[in-house]
């Protein structure tokens, strides 16, 4: 199963309530914080919310 890196870019402040809380479900506090989670729809669509604060690479396990 392959893998997502997720990296925080921008700060939160500023942005929606459900982008903050998007976040903070993925683990992400800190700009240039990293969390490693599994590709699932789910976490695809989480990203996808968020998209515009965080940098994504696939990693294959």
């Amino acid at each position: 199963m392959s893998k997502l890196i997720i990296t925080q870019r921008k700060s939160v402040i500023g942005a929606k309530a459900n982008q903050r809380a998007t976040m903070l479900s993925l683990g992400l506090r800190k700009i240039r914080q990293t969390v490693e989670k599994d590709d699932t729809p789910q976490i695809r669509g989480m990203v996808h919310t968020v998209r515009h604060l965080v940098t994504v690479e696939e990693v294959n396990s």
